[in-house]
């Protein structure tokens, strides 16, 4: 028997909704339009994510370039260190700005809890203990999938710095880590 056949033995196989069936029916018991706004968001903070982490990596590289022109040793490193810090700054940002659009959209009474909500979701920590009205309970796969890709985006650019580093450092002893 191969995996084709296990999969159509399953109990409830043969009563599978289509996609178009199974997207009306999480929209209905949504009832939510206002979610649609939030996709929207979490689609323009990625975007403007991505082009804050390509500015920083851009200028960390530029800088890194300039420094090796002019045999400035271990100051590519102190340029690395502040890409990550505002790396970090863009992540509190965007976690802050969560917050004021749950804020806006009266997701939580408190605004601490709302910012602690946006925090442990974006981060997928998941630590609190959350209780979302049925017309929010995809909010926070929303809001987690957007900190994955942002976390993700980040990784690679702060990867991308590093491996300038580190390849030029193994090609010249002098250059790069000043160690």
């Amino acid at each position: 028997m191969n995996l084709l056949d296990h999969i159509s033995n399953l109990p409830g196989f043969h009563n599978l909704p289509s996609f178009s069936t199974l997207f009306a029916e999480i929209n209905t018991d949504m009832g939510n339009s206002e979610i649609w706004f939030v996709l929207v968001l979490a689609c323009l903070m990625l975007t403007f994510h991505g082009l804050a982490v390509l500015m920083i990596a851009g200028a960390f590289h530029w800088i890194d370039r300039k420094l090796e022109n002019k045999r400035v040793y271990g100051a590519n490193f102190l340029s690395y260190f502040i890409a990550i810090l505002l790396i970090i700054a863009s992540h509190l940002i965007e976690i802050v700005a969560w917050s004021y659009i749950c804020v806006a959209l009266q997701v939580f009474p408190t605004n601490p809890q709302t910012f602690y909500f946006a925090g442990e979701m974006y981060t997928t920590v998941g630590y609190g203990d959350y209780s979302l009205s049925e017309r929010w309970r995809i909010l926070p796969i929303i809001i987690s999938f957007s900190g994955i890709f942002a976390v993700s985006m980040s990784g690679a650019a702060l990867y991308s710095m590093m491996g300038a580093l580190i390849g030029r450092s193994s090609q010249n002893p002098k250059s790069g880590s000043g160690f």
